[in-house]
């Protein structure tokens, strides 16, 4: 994957229709998850469209995340929030800024609230991973 840095470079000089592009391929480029793993316990609440997050916890203790979401845009958005997390330790995770991360891509004004709406819930079922990693 990109790093978060590069493509926030990439983002900054492309028209409207040219982001949202890029976040369908960034979105295709998630890893894939099984259709096993998409079910009511992994589907991320909140959103418009289905999104489902299945945390993974690496032997090196770190977490890595597979995703996936019926709508392209909504996966690509899915992808950025990973692009903050990925395998990181789950104190790495509880201590990131992930908005801040993503705030220069200014998805609020870019997407319509549809698109946007379930971010915060994402966001939170990675913080809410991290934390019972975290609390053992």
């Amino acid at each position: 994957m990109t790093s978060l840095a590069d493509l926030q470079d990439e983002y900054a000089f492309l028209e409207a229709d040219d982001r949202y592009r890029l976040l369908i391929d960034l979105g295709r480029g998630l890893e894939e998850m099984p259709e096993a793993l998409k079910t009511d316990a992994t589907l991320v609440r909140g959103c418009s469209a289905s999104v489902w997050v299945y945390p993974t916890r690496r032997e090196d203790g770190s977490l890595h995340f597979l995703a996936d979401s019926n709508a392209a845009i909504t996966k690509g958005i899915i992808a950025l929030v990973l692009l903050t997390v990925q395998d990181k330790a789950p104190a790495e995770i509880l201590a990131s800024d992930i908005e801040g991360a993503l705030a220069p891509f200014d998805l609020k004004n870019q997407l319509s609230s549809n698109r946007t709406q379930g971010i915060p819930n994402m966001i939170a079922l990675v913080r809410e991973t991290a934390q019972r990693y975290v609390a053992g």
